[in-house]
């Protein structure tokens, strides 16, 4: 039996214009007697195919904007829209299963499992959204080839570098087809050559796959890789680089 929600789901997953929406989000958390304001009144817009960078300081609300942005943290106040799919209001299960089959996140340290296989890696993903070991594989090995490792599909952590790990953190964010990837800090622990060469890939997959990319970062010299740039300042989402 399909009930309400499983419909909108469905329908979340299937929509021809996947995208992310936050309209007028505002987050607190405890802070004493008081509360700290992590986001103010925050509108983002993220269209299908696109990258939106957000930049500022260590403490802005850029962590607490994504998340807001994965649906592992609910807002005080205002709304979200992933994929189509009103968050408000779900259940927790409701939205750890939006978030299992309709986001990717990327982390600032790929944290890939010792003992597995880059192919492992991502076959894994498959595994715990109940995919066929056959359709997993598969999969997996398709993504290895989109982000230029088929060659590396044997090999464990240990035997790849920073670069080709980051590359495997991509490939397994996107092995249940999200609409959305969030992505922390992706360049932080790489030079400036394995890092730009790591923002190329993300453009490039986002344009061929039509995911709404936020690209989370201090390095404002890969902003060019970017369709919007806004910056996050004390709570506060502003449209444009810093000065």
């Amino acid at each position: 039996m399909t009930t309400t929600n499983d419909h909108v789901l469905t329908s979340a997953a299937t929509s021809d214009a996947p995208n992310l929406r936050l309209d007028d989000v505002t987050l607190t958390y405890p802070d004493g007697d008081g509360r700290l304001t992590a986001l103010d009144h925050v509108h983002l817009d993220v269209p299908a195919g696109t990258i939106t960078a957000v930049v500022g300081p260590s403490g802005s609300g850029k962590s607490s904007l994504l998340a807001v942005a994965a649906t592992l943290v609910t807002p005080d106040s205002g709304s979200v829209v992933l994929a189509g799919t009103a968050v408000d209001g779900l259940s927790a299960a409701e939205r750890s299963r939006l978030r299992r089959e309709r986001v990717g996140i990327v982390f600032q340290q790929p944290s890939l499992l010792p003992s597995l296989t880059a192919l492992e890696q991502l076959q894994v993903m498959a595994h715990l959204d109940g995919r066929s070991p056959r359709t997993a594989r598969r999969r997996a090995s398709e993504l290895l080839d989109a982000v230029g490792l088929a060659a590396q599909a044997g090999r464990r952590p240990h035997q790849l570098s920073g670069g080709q790990r980051q590359r495997i953190n991509i490939a397994r964010a996107l092995m249940n087809e999200p609409a959305v990837l969030l992505v922390d800090e992706p360049t932080s622990s790489l030079d400036h050559e394995r890092g730009a060469a790591v923002l190329d890939l993300i453009a490039r997959l986002t344009r061929e796959r039509g995911t709404a990319t936020v690209l989370v970062t201090h390095d404002r010299t890969h902003l060019t890789e970017a369709d919007a740039v806004s910056t996050m300042t004390d709570g506060r989402l502003a449209a444009g680089a810093p000065a």
